[in-house]
């Protein structure tokens, strides 16, 4: 089933750039709004799965969710408070790279699908962290437990929880998903 996309922006040439680059097979882009007014309203008789909502219109995730289940991510092209933008299940910056801003929407998309979306809510612990910082860096398990003086089979399990709490599998998406949550900075990825 195709997972629903709203876009809530006023710049209708931003807004067809996103849709362009949006255009996947397990994605139904919606009709765009260009102002966050009655944002409500759309999302009760849309019901979207992901809401890409430009921050400076509304940055209130808890008001947007208001009991649905919706991915909120923030599409931003000028400055942003990180504290405004640690709301958000993922910042989407319109300068990165077409593949790039379709990866971060897929992955969102695929965490609220998840049979286990409750758990990707879970915070990750201190060393899940570490494990997945590690595994952004692009190091192997055994690498990995050298560097936490920890077992292989300890590095599998943490990875186990990392994907299990995130809902993302692959390198490249935990990598994303490290960036996105500032946990490694561009300079430390491979």
């Amino acid at each position: 089933m195709k997972r629903k996309v709203l876009i809530v922006e006023p710049s209708e040439v931003i807004v067809e750039g996103l849709v362009a680059t949006l255009n996947h097979s397990d994605l139904k882009i919606l009709r765009p709004e260009y102002s966050a007014e009655d944002l409500g309203n759309s999302l009760d008789v849309l019901k979207p799965d992901i809401l890409i909502v430009n921050p400076t219109l509304n940055d209130n995730v808890a008001e947007l969710r208001n009991g649905r289940k919706i991915a909120v991510a923030a599409l931003v092209y000028q400055y942003v408070k990180q504290a405004r933008l640690k709301r958000f299940d993922a910042v989407i910056d319109i300068r990165d790279s077409q593949q790039s801003i379709l990866q971060a929407v897929l992955e969102i998309s695929a965490k609220t699908a998840s049979p286990d979306a409750a758990m990707s809510n879970h915070e990750l612990t201190r060393r899940e962290t570490a494990v997945l910082v590690e595994v952004a860096k692009g190091l192997s398990n055994k690498e990995i437990a050298a560097r936490l003086n920890v077992s292989v089979f300890t590095v599998t399990t943490h990875r186990k929880n990392i994907v299990r709490k995130t809902g993302i599998k692959s390198v490249a998406g935990l990598t994303v998903y490290a960036l996105l949550n500032n946990l490694i900075d561009e300079d430390t990825v491979i």
